[in-house]
């Protein structure tokens, strides 16, 4: 389950998934959160256009965008059953969440160590998501929001290795999870192929395209203070 993750710059988006510059300026916070505003990129037509909504999918049947449960993140295996994932998941709305980095919490020592991931190759990860547009019934105001899936990572050598062990639950057994990358020459298929072959792509990444690493969580304030940028 990822919960803080790093974007690149709205150019380096639009330059490396082949959007196009004639976007307007977008606005967001470099490094995202749980119901913070981020990017993502969906098939508009015959292209591709980037969109900033909230990290959190609001379903349709929603009744307010302060939602009292958590849906940053989707399990990939309960997208066609949950009610909140099952209307975007059929309709096709698949999008690609850009990240640069993204950060899971390590248990092994017996307290929270936070490891950062990258790519190896030093290219920006493009994750699997789904997005939603829900509209509010008494202001008309329109809101765009994306969840991030994520797949069992029982059997991956890295990943498994993140988020604390459930003490209840026997080691092959334990439910961990990963986000789910999608290659560049997958983009097209993941943002527009039907719900078959889309679902070809819910894999977990192999263990070298990782370079993960512990890190010191920067503190709020002062220097370390991570700040709203322009991204244009």
């Amino acid at each position: 389950m990822c919960n803080r993750y790093v974007t690149p710059s709205q150019a380096e988006i639009e330059r490396f998934w082949h959007i196009g510059n004639r976007n307007q300026p977008r606005w967001w916070e470099a490094t995202v959160h749980p119901r913070a505003a981020g990017p993502f990129v969906r098939a508009h037509n015959t292209e591709r256009e980037l969109v900033v909504g909230q990290w959190a999918l609001i379903p349709h049947f929603a009744k307010s965008a302060k939602l009292t449960y958590q849906t940053n993140n989707a399990r990939s295996e309960e997208l066609a059953s949950k009610a909140s994932y099952r209307e975007p998941w059929q309709r096709g709305q698949r999008c690609i969440i850009p990240a640069m980095s993204f950060d899971e919490p390590c248990w092994e020592t017996g307290r929270n160590v936070w490891w950062q991931f990258q790519r190896s190759d030093g290219t920006p990860w493009g994750l699997a998501g789904l997005w939603n547009t829900w509209t509010d019934s008494a202001t008309g105001e329109v809101l765009e929001s994306y969840t991030m899936l994520t797949i069992n990572a029982d059997e991956h050598p890295l990943m498994r290795r993140m988020h604390k062990r459930d003490p209840k639950k026997p080691a092959t057994a334990q439910d961990k999870r990963s986000v789910i990358p999608i290659e560049v020459r997958d983009v097209d298929c993941w943002l527009t192929s039907s719900v078959e072959e889309a679902s070809n792509l819910l894999r977990l990444a192999p263990e070298d395209i990782f370079d993960a690493k512990p890190f010191e969580v920067p503190s709020l304030g002062g220097a370390n203070a991570i700040t709203q940028q322009a991204l244009w």
